[in-house]
Order: C-alpha cells, then sequence, then structure tokens
C-alpha cells in the first residue's frame, strides 16, 4: 500500500508521516505534497488510491484537488484532515465524493488515537468516517434551524454571487416562481425577515445581502464555496454563450 499525503505544513507533513507509519504497518511508500497541485500530479503518476489531504492550502485548495482525483480515479480513498468544521467545508466535500467512496472528514484538533483509527476505517475497511465533532459544530452553526437542501443552498451560493431571480431560474432550471419560493425558505430557514425602520415603513434590510451576511456568519458559506461557485457560473455563461452563436 501506498499513501499520498498532501499538506502545505512541513510540520503537519512530518506529523502525518508517523502517524500513517503507526497505524498503518501495511503501508510500503509514503508520498507528500505540499499543495493540492502538487498532490494531483503525484496521485495521477503513482496511481496511489490513498490519500491524506488537507483542505486549505494556496495554490490550490483540498477540494478542488480531490475532485481532480476523483474524476480520474472514483475509488480512490481520502482523508481529509483540516481545521475548519465549518458547514460550507462538510458540504463543499459531501457534493463531490463519488457514489460508494470510502472518506473520512477528521479535524486536526483530534487525538492520536483518532487518527489512526480513522486511517485505518477509510484504508483498510472502507469506511466512511466523519469527525462528531465537526457533526456537532455543523449542527451549532445552524442553531435552531433547518438543514439546507441542495437546491436551496445552491440559490444560496447564486445570489452570494449576485445572481437575478431570471438569471438563477435560467441556471438552476426552474421558474421564477419556484426561485422566489426558495427564496423565501431560505430567508426563514436563515432567520432573515424585513422590518420596518420607521415611520415610513421603508424595509431595514436588504433580504438578499442580509441572508448572506448571516451565512457567512454562521460559516455555512466560505471564501473557497464562493470561489467555486464563480468558477462554475463562469463556465456555464461561457457553454451559454457558445451556444447562442
Amino acid at each position: 500500500m501506498d499513501v499520498l499525503i498532501v499538506e502545505d505544513d512541513a510540520l503537519h507533513r512530518s506529523y502525518l508521516n508517523e502517524a500513517v507509519r503507526a497505524a498503518l504497518p501495511e503501508c510500503v511508500h509514503i508520498l507528500e505534497a505540499s499543495d493540492g497541485r502538487a498532490g494531483e500530479k503525484l496521485a495521477r503518476e503513482n496511481d496511489t488510491a490513498h490519500i491524506v489531504m488537507d483542505l486549505q492550502m494556496n495554490e490550490r485548495n483540498g477540494i478542488e484537488a480531490a475532485r481532480t482525483i476523483w474524476k480520474e480515479r472514483p475509488d480512490t480513498r481520502i482523508l481529509f484532515w483540516s481545521n475548519y468544521a465549518d458547514e460550507a467545508y462538510v458540504r463543499g466535500v459531501s457534493r463531490i465524493v463519488p457514489e460508494g467512496a470510502a472518506y473520512g472528514y477528521v479535524l486536526k484538533s483530534a487525538s492520536d488515537d483518532r487518527l489512526r483509527l480513522a486511517l485505518r476505517s477509510i484504508f483498510i475497511e472502507a469506511q466512511c468516517v466523519i469527525d462528531r465533532e465537526v457533526r456537532g459544530l455543523q449542527q451549532k452553526s445552524l442553531g435552531h434551524i433547518n438543514g439546507f437542501t441542495d437546491s436551496e443552498y445552491e440559490i444560496l451560493l447564486d445570489i452570494a454571487l449576485g445572481l437575478t431571480d431570471r438569471m438563477i431560474a435560467s441556471r438552476q432550471n426552474l421558474s421564477l416562481r419556484s426561485v422566489q419560493n426558495r427564496l423565501q425558505q431560505l430567508y426563514e430557514k436563515l432567520g432573515v425577515y424585513q422590518t420596518a425602520s420607521d415611520e415610513s415603513g421603508e424595509g431595514r434590510y436588504n433580504l438578499r445581502c442580509r441572508a448572506v451576511t448571516v451565512a457567512l456568519l454562521r460559516k455555512l458559506l466560505n471564501y473557497s464555496a464562493i470561489e467555486k461557485a464563480e468558477a462554475e457560473l463562469n463556465g456555464w455563461l461561457r457553454q451559454k454563450q457558445g451556444k447562442s452563436i
């Protein structure tokens, strides 16, 4: 068995190297990459099916690297090892996992034993392992509201990108009324309501801007999620422009 470690911090790479050797005596070679792009290259060149992946890296983040690796080899087993328990990161990972793939999400604050158990569970037993603390923090970030459906989350990203209702409807293949209904559901789940600020009855908030702000504060959105959505939007616009020519 070969294991690829993708982590931009040298001390963390060293720690992971020791953890892999302790947890996996079956491991013959350990490869190391300092960013997502180098990780993609090493995974491709060495046909590596077992990867420990940091999420936030400068050159190319872990979600984008994992997406590329899984596209080329869907049976790859990946353990995401991260400082972040944000809903945006958890959802970002879950959206790219191929059906049936074994993967995990463990915080860097987890104990040595927890990390070693996750390594064996994912790489040897093909089990999915999501840190309970990740799930707990995710629920805490949502507070008393219900979770979002995938469709609602996509529309939340679209309003963060500044798209109009009609553009969202076109992009998501929905009717204008369906988009507006989902927006109302988003506002309710985020606890965003219009209130009068003075006797004139003028609204206190722009509901779209307020929804994005609340989502950022609750860690439902982050820079990586918006950056990825922007790239996908640009790709969709290019494709749409090509069809109109």
